[in-house]
């Protein structure tokens, strides 16, 4: 089994890490890692509240009990060279700071957006650009690390980005018009959305959002060069909102493609999409990719963001564009703290152990 930390361990994130990896078949948890509010108890423990002793557990899966023994350390003083493999679900500032740190002795995983946009740091999402991976050799060489770090996109990416790779890689893209409506778990728990202004509304703006996903859609699809990534030929336009709904990010997405097509050959596409990667039989790796849909109704939060445990992108409503030659239009459901975080940065160390990147 190879030992795996979680930094950040009592917040959202790093709850969902727990539920990732609490049972895994590849990896166990030898540490917990957190701030100064959280260091020196045991995780059951920082997981109380003082004054209520209410259990500030936010997922409807419930923790192991002997994770809940676990002592949580200090972030700052976590030493790397314990583990295998070093899951991190927190803030940019101190992910700035830390994860360069661990990443001199041991790989690290990021949910943060610290180092998303770093040359020699690749944004990966499995099955979409794994040949980006080899940059991993380019980053330990050039930084003189031991392990590496490579960030997870942000969540609202990670579907676009999805669906968006087959359509790019069959017929080309030249501009994408994208407008989300984004769960309010992916607002965290701290300093996120208050409860009266999403309650009967609808958030028109998420600060710094639209900007990160175009730069990050470009990059994600980009080629990879001996000095890093040449983000993708193509235009786009985001749109990022608050709705009220718990997980599952919905995104109404316009694809103008560069080659002439049809609906059924861009379905076709989707739904091919992936199928070499699940042959690998990764533990938590989606049985499909992509899911399309017939149902005009769908998808719908509600009822498709855990398909395949909610690793899998799930697309309805694809039709013709009646503005644009070559344009399509479909909407999409991804699991944001699925997929979108924990589990999908889980896939991408799965896939890193396969390919001789962790625990070599």
């Amino acid at each position: 089994m190879l030992k795996a930390a979680i930094v950040g361990a009592t917040g959202v994130v790093g709850q969902q890490f727990v539920l990732a990896l609490q049972h895994h078949p590849w990896f166990t948890i030898e540490g917990l890692a957190g701030s100064q509010r959280s260091a020196g108890q045991s995780y059951g423990q920082a997981l109380r509240d003082p004054r209520s002793g209410a259990l500030r557990w936010y997922s409807q899966t419930a923790p192991d009990p002997a994770i809940l023994d676990l002592p949580v350390e200090l972030a700052e003083d976590l030493d790397a060279g314990r583990f295998d493999v070093i899951f991190t679900g927190i803030e940019s500032a101190p992910a700035k700071v830390l994860e360069p740190l661990y990443a001199k002795q041991c790989p690290v995983l990021s949910t943060a957006s610290a180092f998303r946009y770093e040359d020699d740091m690749p944004v990966l999402i499995p099955a979409v650009n794994d040949d980006h991976i080899a940059l991993l050799d380019v980053q330990r060489q050039q930084r003189g690390w031991l392990g590496f770090i490579t960030p997870q996109p942000n969540c609202t990416t990670m579907g676009a980005a999805i669906t968006l790779a087959p359509i790019a890689t069959h017929f080309g893209i030249e501009t994408v018009v994208m407008t989300s409506m984004q769960a309010v778990s992916g607002s965290g728990r701290n300093g996120g959305v208050l409860s009266l202004d999403i309650l009967d509304n609808v958030i028109p703006y998420i600060a710094g959002e639209e900007d990160k996903v175009q730069r990050e859609v470009g990059k994600v699809l980009g080629q990879r060069t001996a000095k890093g990534i040449v983000p993708a030929d193509l235009r786009m336009s985001a749109t990022c909102t608050r709705v009220p709904v718990i997980d599952g990010h919905t995104e109404s997405m316009l694809v103008i493609t560069k080659q002439k097509t049809d609906v059924a050959e861009v379905r076709a596409a989707l739904e091919r999409f992936g199928q070499d990667f699940v042959q690998l039989g990764l533990p938590s790796s989606p049985q499909h990719f992509i899911v399309v849909h017939d149902d005009p109704f769908r998808p719908q939060p509600r009822l498709d963001r855990d398909t395949d445990d909610g690793m899998a992108t799930v697309v309805g409503r694809l039709r013709a564009d009646t503005a644009f030659d070559n344009g399509f239009q479909y909407v999409l459901v991804s699991h944001n703290t699925k997929m979108g975080a924990a589990k999908g940065s889980v896939l991408t160390a799965e896939l890193l152990v396969q390919k001789g990147y962790i625990g070599a």
